[in-house]
């Protein structure tokens, strides 16, 4: 089969003017969104924003969701949505507990992955040979984990020493991996709260600071990726079965086996998330851990334009916003406010440079309104502060809603032959 024919088929159109989230404007967001909250830190006075702690917790949050995202993106770019992402990582919550605590975390780890992809096996017969609405089997995947972890938890954690029907015994914790002297050495220069350098030091620190191994496994996942998807054949062939399954059909592509392989690795992904949040996040299995993340998941995976990279962004903002909340509470989140002022403000001068004064004088009320509100308190609503990442969520997709584009066939009916 020609590559170059294949890419001109599943290539997408392009856009008026639209840019790709390419790495060199990934890090360029970043640096910008960390001169910003450092410049709110001097100013609110919140030092924990970006503290070594802070970034530490941001990350352990984030990977599960980055890991579910991970899935969703293999899966819908091979033309499958994925709703049951959430039941996948239930399914890797649940092998992940029950074989870490008898035979060590890393076998956990690889039955986390066999769990989830066992869930997504499932979702692929169901909406790629049978061809079910893929909302409607993904919502079944999800009812199906929940019910089949419990049923199992009654006769294998229940009767285990230190379990219950609800929680697995404690599971042995991963290696965690300190650099000697940097971490000291970035963690002082962080306390010094000095502009940018303190807050680019406790980033750093974050990151080689009690870092699990099967953290830097997770992150090597997302470039990883990248490269199998969009720098291999077996990747172009599996985009153009998300693109248009029966162009790729008519040139030789088996467009059953690929998505088959997309669904049931978007499944292992998902578990892998799972596993996470059971052996290293929490070194336990308890009932119901997975809190939505699922979810979070799939919309950090839209939020990046079905990209890795963008993917990764939007798990790390929420991660980011979850641990604010755990470490700093009210404080942090008040903090937040000024931040989101900001960002309004940007926004205000981006819409009149565009010329939509309708959107310039939405961003101006509720910038004018997030001002006063930072103004003239001290703190915010224990309810607000429970609901800040998932607010700031729904506001960062409303935010760039404008610039999505979905794999063309995502979600679309395909049965063999229907082209001829």
């Amino acid at each position: 089969m020609s590559t170059s024919t294949v890419s001109a088929t599943s290539a997408a159109p392009k856009g008026g003017g639209r840019r790709k989230l390419t790495l060199p404007w990934i890090l360029l967001i970043i640096a910008g969104g960390l001169a910003l909250i450092s410049l709110v830190r001097v100013i609110s006075g919140a030092e924990d924003l970006t503290s070594v702690g802070q970034v530490s917790g941001a990350l352990q949050l984030a990977v599960p969701i980055a890991m579910a995202g991970l899935g969703g993106l293999w899966a819908e770019r091979a033309g499958v949505v994925n709703i049951g992402l959430e039941g996948m990582m239930i399914l890797g919550t649940w092998f992940g507990a029950w074989a870490g605590y008898q035979w060590g975390p890393w076998t956990g780890v690889l039955m986390g992955l066999v769990g989830g992809a066992l869930g997504g096996l499932l979702h692929a017969i169901i909406t790629v040979t049978f061809n079910v609405n893929h909302i409607v089997s993904g919502v079944a995947v999800n009812i199906l984990a929940i019910g089949f972890t419990q049923y199992l938890s009654n006769f294998t954690f229940d009767k285990a020493e230190g379990g219950s029907s609800k929680q697995s015994p404690r599971i042995e914790p991963i290696t965690e991996i300190t650099i000697p002297g940097l971490s000291d050495w970035l963690a002082t220069l962080q306390g010094k709260h000095w502009f940018l350098v303190s807050d680019v030091a406790g980033v750093l620190g974050g990151l080689v600071t009690d870092l699990s191994l099967l953290t830097v496994v997770a992150i090597l996942l997302i470039p990883a990726t990248w490269w199998v998807l969009w720098r291999t054949a077996f990747g172009l062939r599996l985009r153009s079965c998300g693109e248009n399954p029966i162009a790729a059909e008519s040139l030789g592509v088996n467009v059953y086996k690929y998505k088959y392989i997309a669904v049931v690795v978007s499944g292992a992904m998902a578990g892998l998330g799972g596993a996470f949040l059971a052996i290293v996040s929490t070194g336990i299995y308890q009932e119901g851990q997975t809190g939505g993340r699922g979810y979070i998941g799939l919309a950090a995976m839209i939020f990046g334009n079905w990209m890795p990279g963008g993917m990764a962004l939007g798990a790390g903002l929420f991660g980011f916003t979850y641990s604010l909340k755990l470490r700093g509470g009210a404080e942090n989140v008040h903090a937040m406010l000024l931040l989101i002022a900001i960002l309004l403000v940007l926004a205000l001068a981006w819409q009149l440079y565009k010329k939509k004064y309708v959107q310039a004088a939405v961003a101006a009320f509720f910038a004018v309104a997030m001002f006063v509100w930072y103004a003239l308190t001290d703190s915010v609503p224990s309810q607000f502060v429970e609901a800040a990442p998932y607010v700031t969520t729904l506001l960062v997709l409303a935010l760039s809603a404008q610039r999505l584009r979905m794999p063309k066939a995502d979600g679309m009916p395909y049965r063999k032959g229907q082209g001829k």
